[in-house]
């Protein structure tokens, strides 16, 4: 069986900036055996669990001109990760993974594109109805990973 891990990120007091994190709990309320971190924004702390992990999904809000709209990406390590900044991104914490632990799982993104990023602790509707629909892609790509590893 694959190791899955699974990080939601965002600022759950900015409006849809916390949908990373919002998914990421409703995902801890199933019954996968994954591995879920949420946090407010990504820190180099994250390069130990990455390396650790067949694959990763990172989970992440921002501002798009469809709100709602999901985004899913194949992502690859930074070609250039130096040392870390105050910038730390999904590739640079895969750079990283591979530099210091010699492995690099399979990375994916999520962004959910959001509307209202204003202070307050309440997704729009169009970000709301989004993080039911990731819950529900994630826990598929889950399955079928994992019956393809038989």
């Amino acid at each position: 069986m694959s190791h899955f891990l699974i990080i939601g990120y965002g600022n759950t007091l900015r409006g849809d900036d916390g949908a990373g994190q919002y998914v990421a709990q409703a995902l801890m309320q199933e019954s996968l055996e994954v591995e879920i971190i949420t946090c407010h924004q990504l820190t180099p702390e994250l390069v130990f669990p990455i390396a650790q992990a067949d694959y990763v999904i990172y989970i992440d809000a921002c501002l798009g001109l469809i709100p709602g709209n999901i985004n899913v990406e194949h992502i690859e390590p930074e070609a250039d990760a130096g040392a870390f900044t105050h910038d730390v991104t999904p590739m640079s914490l895969l750079a990283a993974a591979h530099n210091l632990y010699g492995h690099q799982p399979q990375a994916y993104l999520i962004t959910i594109m959001g509307v209202d990023f204003d202070y307050g602790e309440v997704l729009s509707p169009q970000v709301e109805s989004a993080v039911a629909s990731v819950v529900n892609l994630i826990q598929s790509a889950i399955d079928n990973i994992n019956v393809l590893d038989g």
